[in-house]
C-alpha cells in the first residue's frame, strides 16, 4: 500500500529512492470517484519506473477544474484510496490547477498521462522535457470517466464527450 505524504516528505523518499537508483513515475489527477480506468491508468503508470507518486488535486482546485458539485470525495479519502491501488508507492495532494511546480520541484524520470492524450497534447510536455523526462500516455482507451458515471449516478443522460481533464 502506497503512502500519502506531504510535498517535503515525498521529495525526502525520493532522494532516498534516488540515491538507491530507483527511476521515478508521476500520474496526476482529480480521482473523485475512482473508477476502473483511473486504476488501469495508475497500474500502468507503476509500470514505467520502480516508483510511482500520483499528485491529487485538492479540494478547491478540483472545485475550480470540474465545477460546482465536485469534489464528490475529500482529497484526504481520494488519497487514501488511490494510496490502496497497487503499484502507487505515494500520494500527495496539490493545491495548483497544473502540476508544473510538482514536476519541477520532483522531477519524475517519466510523467504518465491517460489515453485522452497524445505526447504532443500533453500541456506539461514542455516542461518535462526541459528536465530531460520523458513523457508517456499509459492506462487502456478512454471509455471510462467520472462525469458519465456522476451522470448514471443521478439518473441523467450522460454527458456527450468527455473532457481530458476527465480522467
Amino acid at each position: 500500500m502506497g503512502r500519502v505524504l506531504t510535498e517535503s516528505q515525498l521529495s525526502d523518499a525520493l532522494a532516498a529512492d534516488r540515491a538507491a537508483g530507483r527511476t521515478i513515475a508521476f500520474a496526476n489527477g482529480c480521482f473523485d470517484v475512482l473508477h476502473v480506468g483511473h486504476v488501469r491508468y495508475l497500474q500502468a503508470a507503476a509500470a514505467e519506473a520502480d516508483r510511482l507518486v500520483v499528485a491529487i488535486n485538492d479540494d478547491s482546485s478540483v472545485a475550480a477544474l470540474k465545477g460546482p458539485g465536485q469534489p464528490v470525495l475529500s482529497a484526504a479519502d481520494r488519497a487514501e484510496l488511490v494510496s490502496a491501488v497497487r503499484g502507487v508507492d505515494y500520494v500527495v495532494v496539490f493545491g495548483d490547477t497544473t502540476v508544473e511546480r510538482l514536476l519541477l520541484a520532483l522531477r519524475p524520470d517519466v510523467h504518465c498521462k491517460g489515453t485522452d492524450y497524445t505526447v504532443e497534447s500533453v500541456p506539461e510536455r514542455a516542461v518535462v522535457a526541459a528536465y530531460g523526462g520523458r513523457t508517456a500516455i499509459v492506462g487502456d482507451p478512454k471509455q471510462h470517466n467520472t462525469r458519465e458515471l456522476l451522470a448514471r449516478i443521478r439518473g441523467e443522460a450522460a454527458p456527450t464527450a468527455p473532457r481530458p481533464q476527465d480522467r
